[in-house]
């Protein structure tokens, strides 16, 4: 049987992080949530994990900052990027740093798991449609 996708969320907001996470537990996902960029990338779990959801402003470590990051160190995982401070050069940015979408706080539950379907299918080999955003 197939593993179950592991999907990260990072975001300094505990209560945001923490809503997401059990979200994804409630539909059999594992999932877990993180506090900061630096938690995420000292978690010993980079390999395993198929979907990564960031905030992009945080305390130390921004989303892009860990995106670029985990690009620099040869990792490619299909990322949401969220935030509470939407604007178009915020959107610019995140779709130029490869994110698979860019979604506004509060995110609905449907978007956000239509997304999450199209990441995890991107992590398994899929090719990327055109974003929408």
């Amino acid at each position: 049987m197939p593993e179950t996708p592991f999907i990260a969320c990072v975001d300094d907001d505990e209560s945001v992080g923490e809503a997401i996470r059990e979200m994804l537990k409630a539909l059999d996902l594992d999932a877990e949530a993180y506090l900061s960029g630096e938690s995420f990338l000292s978690s010993g779990k980079l390999d395993r994990t198929a979907c990564l959801i960031t905030d992009v402003s945080m305390h130390g470590m921004s989303g892009f900052d860990l995106m670029r990051r985990l690009a620099a160190l040869g990792y490619s995982i299909p990322t949401i990027v969220v935030t509470g401070y939407a604007n178009d050069r915020t959107r610019a940015e995140a779709i130029s740093a490869g994110a698979v979408c860019f979604l506004s706080k509060p995110v609905a539950k449907q978007e956000l798991l239509a997304w999450l379907e199209l990441a995890l299918n991107l992590s398994h080999g899929g090719k990327s449609p055109k974003n929408p955003n």
